[in-house]
């Protein structure tokens, strides 16, 4: 018997990287996992068949763009449809783009912002509708370290990621009288696709300010997500977590 049987669980970006990691992790504690990607159904189906012949658990493949909101709300509707319920929604997906002040272009702001904090706010919207019908569910919006302390380079990634924080502590407030509670995780420097387009350099020179000296795991981050969404966090509620092998930037 896993910690999460019986609940369904939502996992935006989960065909790589973090979001992958927590798809696995929710599986194998017994949640029914609805895989999402971007683009490709049938690469993204490929992927939650593999989830649940490897874990025994019923999945959902959606494929949708998060800037979009009616995606969302279909998404929502076909999660419905399969489970008629949602008990765990874990906004993941996200992009990343840098540009110094100044250089930054119109689309890499509107498309960050769409993408990072629009669509973490259409989710949590869509997400809350659902388990208001249950009255319990747990939310966790993964924003980053970025949003809490900034970076140079990143003022819109930045901007977009604390408004993800800002979003789930006031989500908290409200849903929490619901019996909805939201969370949120800030990673740090995590090895992914995300930051191997970085130079070396960069990399080394981010690593110079994580006091455990290393990269973080997905796994690591996926573990975090696990206790929010479970039990064992019950009384937790409005939290910002940071898994970032304690980093200053």
């Amino acid at each position: 018997m896993g910690e999460l049987d019986g609940r369904v669980a939502l996992v935006t970006g989960s065909t790589r990287g973090i979001g992958w990691a927590i798809a696995r992790q929710l599986a194998a504690d017994g949640a029914s996992v609805v895989v999402h990607g971007r683009h490709d159904l049938a690469a993204v189906e490929l992927q939650a068949k593999e989830l649940a012949t490897e874990f025994d658990v019923p999945t959902l493949a959606l494929a949708f763009d998060v800037s979009d909101p009616d995606g969302i709300r279909a998404g929502a509707r076909a999660v419905f449809d399969r489970f008629k319920q949602l008990d765990v929604l874990v906004a993941n997906a996200g992009i990343l783009g840098d540009a110094l002040v100044g250089m930054i272009s119109d689309e890499l702001i509107e498309r960050t912002i769409a993408v990072n904090l629009t669509g973490t706010l259409h989710l949590v919207q869509a997400g809350a509708k659902l388990m208001r019908r249950q009255k319990r569910g747990s939310i966790v919006l993964v924003s980053s370290i970025v949003g809490r302390l900034g970076n140079v380079g990143q003022l819109v990634y930045a901007a977009s990621k604390a408004g993800v924080i800002g979003a789930g502590l006031a989500a908290a407030k409200e849903l929490g009288p619901q019996g909805i509670r939201v969370n949120i995780v800030a990673p740090g420097v995590i090895d992914t696709d995300m930051i191997r387009h970085l130079p070396d350099e960069v990399v080394k020179q981010r690593l110079g300010g994580v006091a455990l000296g290393r990269l973080g795991r997905p796994e690591e981050v996926a573990e975090a997500v696990r206790f929010l969404a479970s039990d064992r966090s019950s009384y937790v509620n409005g939290q910002v977590l940071g898994v970032d092998g304690s980093m200053v930037l």
